[in-house]
């Protein structure tokens, strides 16, 4: 299968944030956000494991209890059930991968 971005539909997630669903397979789906510098991505935890990379950007990151300054070429893991939040410093791009895929985004 083969997504071509001009084709996934962008949803707004909150002002200053959205997301577009790209490939989905049976077990794993793609997603890319994007978020206007000043943006709160509230707490919340799904049973989703979750891998990210920030393309573009700087964001702060609560994983649990800890905090990460992030930035353009870095990733990170997410254990399913596991609460987090970010804050956004720079506009940012990220590009998350779910399994398995997340129903609310399909």
């Amino acid at each position: 299968m083969i997504v071509r971005s001009v084709d996934a539909k962008r949803v707004e997630i909150f002002e200053g944030a959205s997301r577009k669903t790209l490939a989905v397979g049976e077990k794993m789906m793609i997603v890319e956000f994007t978020f206007r510098e000043g943006s709160v991505l509230p707490a919340h935890k799904h049973p989703n494991e979750q891998v990210g990379y920030v393309v573009k950007g700087r964001l702060k990151l609560r994983i649990g209890e800890a905090e990460h300054d992030l930035e353009a070429g870095d990733s990170y893991y997410i254990e399913p059930n596991v609460e987090h939040s970010a804050t956004i410093i720079d506009d940012s791009k990220i590009i998350d991968v779910f399994c398995p895929p997340r129903e609310d985004y399909r």
